[in-house]
């Protein structure tokens, strides 16, 4: 399995990207999904999940009431929505797949697969 984060790249500050998460050599639907990033000197943080159907989202205090994450398990991807940008949201983002299929919480030590990285900036 192997994972394709894109769509980062520089926003001013209250604007918005859309990061998407290709799946491939396997079914999306068969894992949960998860979003972190790594800001520069900072630890991992989570920034939301998704369960394998959609139906449930999970998100980091941070981003709660910003950012939006679905999924489509016919394309194989996940997708971040993120609305109202800061400076403090500049970090590489990753996208995850889960080795749980339940669980209320997602933390990095319980993911199975990662992606590359996507590097999102926001500055004027």
């Amino acid at each position: 399995v192997q994972l394709q984060a894109s769509g980062g790249g520089l926003a001013q500050p209250g604007g918005s990207l859309r990061l998407s998460c290709a799946l491939s050599g396997g079914s999306s639907r068969q894992y949960r999904m998860g979003w972190f990033r790594q800001a520069a000197g900072k630890e991992r943080e989570f920034v939301g999940g998704i369960t394998r159907d959609g139906g449930r989202t999970l998100y980091g205090d941070s981003v709660k009431g910003r950012f939006t994450i679905s999924r489509n398990n016919a394309k194989n991807t996940a997708y971040l929505q993120m609305n109202t940008l800061s400076p403090d949201d500049t970090a590489i983002y990753y996208c995850a797949i889960d080795r749980r299929i339940s669980g209320a919480t997602m933390t990095a030590d319980g993911m199975l697969y990662w992606g590359d990285g996507t590097q999102v900036t926001v500055s004027s």
